[in-house]
């Protein structure tokens, strides 16, 4: 029997392209899968071009599979064809294996899967080529594993809460983030509204300077409200069971109280809302915009406890204490 030998040259670049592609095919196959459709759904609704390159051969993973897996087994077959046409079969076998194993394998998917997203970016269309060729074969396929599996992008996956927060964390002191550390607390405490309550964060009716309805304000009792510093005071009744409305300090400014005094009723008295203290705190958010104003009186059990004003969940959000000036002035003195 006669064999017919291709010269070394003509094998030994046949080898390489075929051990290349497979390499491209094996590289394409673990960075596709390795991105996720939602991150790159986010990317390129924020344009990113690489993102909008692959997304759409992401979304259509199964048929994208198909092809790179056909065109990848294909340039293994025919590397070991071309081999074996200058070996025996034992060393063509073992030569085939080594190359594939090491440069169609391990290396490119050490490689491609630090850079997925830019590679499989670059090689879009080569990838869209194999779906061309293999499309009689693979398209059968798509459609088998869709139906065993489902399609990839049927459901997104949202994070919680808690991963999100975890995910945000991450970029504390990494170079590369965009986020410094304020950003990231703010983010972070943001998160955590839901899960704390008004209780939490409520100024004590101890605490609060508050008037009655038939409270006398006179020179003296001037005196007394700038002396505490605040700019509205909440009225209440004397058994802490209902608010009548935020006097504030400002309407106050232009009367002149040596002259007579007058009833906190005649004065024109702001309405707010009585808050439960199980509201959680961006539940608040809507209601301060809801109520426009800053302050509200907490209650538990029917009977009020105290105050939450738009700041404390503020400082809640950030993780700091606003000190302003009427807080500065209390602490000296």
């Amino acid at each position: 029997m006669t064999y017919t030998y291709m010269t070394i040259e003509p094998a030994f670049l046949y080898v390489f392209f075929l051990v290349g592609l497979a390499a491209i095919c094996s590289g394409l196959n673990i960075s596709l899968i390795s991105l996720n459709p939602d991150d790159l759904r986010r990317k390129a609704n924020l344009g990113n071009v690489h993102a909008k390159r692959i997304l759409s051969l992401r979304n259509n993973a199964h048929l994208s599979l198909a092809s790179i897996l056909l065109v990848n087994v294909a340039a293994a077959s025919a590397t070991a064809l071309v081999l074996g046409n200058q070996f025996n079969s034992f060393v063509a076998g073992a030569i085939a294996t080594l190359l594939l194993v090491i440069f169609s394998e391990l290396a490119p998917q050490a490689l491609f899967t630090r850079h997925a997203l830019i590679i499989c970016s670059y090689f879009s269309p080569l990838l869209r080529l194999m779906i061309f060729i293999t499309y009689p074969l693979a398209k059968p396929l798509q459609l088998v594993l869709d139906r065993i599996f489902g399609r990839h992008d049927e459901k997104s996956k949202l994070h919680t809460r808690h991963e999100l927060a975890l995910m945000i964390h991450e970029h504390l002191g990494e170079r590369e983030s965009e986020l410094d550390e304020d950003e990231v607390e703010i983010i972070k405490g943001a998160l955590k509204l839901s899960e704390t309550y008004v209780e939490k964060i409520v100024t004590p009716v101890r605490n609060v300077y508050w008037l009655s309805e038939d409270t006398v304000i006179d020179a003296e009792k001037i005196d007394e409200i700038k002396a505490a510093g605040w700019s509205r005071i909440p009225i209440f009744n004397k058994e802490l069971t209902k608010c009548f409305g935020i006097l504030r300090m400002k309407d106050l400014v232009d009367i002149d109280f040596d002259g007579r005094s007058y009833k906190v009723n005649e004065f024109k008295l702001y309405p707010t809302k009585i808050v439960g203290s199980r509201t959680a705190l961006d539940t608040m958010f809507r209601k301060f915009i809801g109520a426009r104003t800053h302050l509200m009186p907490v209650e538990k059990n029917d009977e009020i406890i105290g105050i939450v004003t738009i700041e404390d969940i503020v400082e809640e959000i950030i993780g700091h204490e606003i000190i302003d000036e009427s807080d500065y002035a209390a602490s000296r003195t």
